[in-house]
């Protein structure tokens, strides 16, 4: 425990840095691959602790390694610092009230994500600088986690292939533990290319694009009859081929997301939607482009890692916060939507019983969930885990039943209950990595572990060789 009250200190002791860092990224606001003042910021700012910075890592301008001593265990902290697109808003404001309409906002708390794993970083390294830890502390700074799975690159770079553990959280309303599982995710573009023709003097010469993309959309809604319960397809049209009625559209364009429990059973459905699209192009007489653009693994889970997580939860939790930072928070838990609030409720049922009244009176729910939480969604922190042992936990830096990929969640993230349950997280991380720096055997016990969760399968080849990192 005095390692835990040692790293808190040190962690503290810097509190107002990490929390400006939070704040200029938060203000930054950069989306995939454009993260570039948010990559330099944190770069400049550990080269001024002593870490050698790589900016510009796996064709990623905005990709980053840094790293501090040498040797083995070597522990790596999964940064993150993207944006999320048409998300501007207005920090401490409990109304949808964008900076400017259209603009980007740190709808998922990324801001804060990545500064943690960098305060975890500093203070392991400091730890190190008074001879009380050896090996090597690695910080990466990892870029377009939000659609295109930057780490998907990295992986694919070697860039984890001397790691020995891999450790992340994430902001939230909930402080729990991520078990096994998220869903793999791979998103494709399709594009139709027809003929155009004056649609009322001669229809019969043009071959539509823009039939062909809602042809293919129907295919692939009867599709989902015939998919595992699990697996998840969405669609968004990017181009309808213009805004002229009586002209044939020449092209016209589709992205779609495609989810799966397992990355395999993503790239069967790949397949499968491809297929759609062939059809549809056949029926219009259309040619279609598919191109995939990224490829998130699912999670592979690790408890070794994650009952340390819990023991150093434990040690750090409760949160103080004051009286009015708990009003801070019913403010916001009342702009949340009636569908949200159903879901608080379903949430405090299956976590209190008989006792979820007595939570919701809570507008922050300030202790550990529980046993393992599984992820509903995606992240390319799943790439990761398949080739290092890697685990993930939530913190609370939000008030209960806040949305994810909201608007309420970019007006709080500068609040001072997002830095506590910041500095928190970075508290937990910097913990969990002493314990691993310090008892080889947790590192092998994490690796057999894996090896068993693998139980033989390669690591999916399910990004193309010559995908290379874009903004689309």
């Amino acid at each position: 425990m005095d390692h835990i009250k040692e790293l808190s200190a040190l962690i503290d002791a810097r509190s107002k840095e990490f929390t400006e860092l939070s704040d200029r990224i938060w203000g930054f606001a950069e989306s995939r691959f454009q993260e570039f003042q948010s990559s330099k910021l944190d770069a400049a700012y550990l080269e001024s602790q002593g870490f050698k910075v790589k900016l510009g890592v796996a064709d990623e301008d905005t990709a980053l390694v840094a790293e501090y001593g040498s040797g083995h265990p070597i522990i790596g902290f999964l940064g993150e610092y993207d944006a999320l697109s048409g998300l501007s808003q207005q920090a401490d404001v409990a109304e949808h009230c964008p900076i400017e309409a259209g603009c980007d906002g740190h709808g998922c708390g990324h801001n804060l994500l990545g500064t943690a794993d960098l305060a975890a970083a500093v203070a392991i390294k400091e730890m190190m600088e008074q001879g009380k830890l050896k090996g090597t502390v690695r910080f990466y700074g990892c870029p377009a986690e939000e659609n295109a799975a930057g780490k998907a690159f990295m992986v694919r770079a070697g860039l984890f292939d001397d790691v020995d553990i891999c450790l992340t959280w994430h902001p939230g309303w909930l402080n729990q533990v991520n078990g096994n599982g998220s869903l793999a995710n791979i998103r494709v573009f399709y594009t139709f290319h027809g003929l155009s023709s004056h649609a009322a003097g001669a229809p019969h010469l043009g071959r539509s694009a823009l039939d062909a993309v809602e042809l293919m959309d129907v295919g692939v809604n009867y599709m989902r009859e015939h998919m595992i319960d699990e697996a998840r397809i969405h669609y968004a049209i990017i181009n309808t081929g213009g805004t002229a009625p009586n002209v044939v559209q020449s092209e016209a364009q589709v992205l779609y997301a495609i989810r799966a429990p397992r990355v395999s059973q993503v790239m069967e459905l790949f397949d499968r939607v491809s297929d759609c699209a062939r059809g549809a192009a056949l029926m219009t007489q259309t040619k279609v482009d598919i191109r995939q653009v990224s490829a998130c693994y699912d999670c592979i889970g690790n408890d070794v890692i994650a009952e340390r997580f819990m023991k150093n939860m434990d040690a750090l939790l409760p949160i103080e916060y004051t009286d009015e930072e708990i009003e801070y928070a019913r403010k916001f838990q009342e702009a949340i939507t009636d569908l949200d609030k159903v879901s608080l409720k379903n949430a405090a049922k299956r976590i209190a019983g008989k006792d979820a009244a007595k939570l919701l009176e809570q507008p922050i729910w300030n202790f550990r969930v529980p046993g393992y939480v599984k992820s509903g969604g995606s992240t390319d922190v799943g790439n990761v885990s398949w080739v290092v042992p890697t685990a993930q936990f939530g913190m609370a830096t939000l008030a209960a039943g806040t949305p994810g990929h909201a608007w309420q969640v970019v007006a709080q993230g500068k609040g001072s209950v997002a830095h506590k349950g910041m500095l928190a997280a970075a508290k937990v991380l910097a913990a969990t990595a002493y314990d691993f720096y310090t008892d080889e055997k947790l590192i092998e016990a994490a690796k057999e572990e894996l090896a068993q969760r693998l139980d033989g399968e390669q690591v999916p080849d399910a990004l193309p060789k010559d995908l290379k990192p874009e903004i689309w």
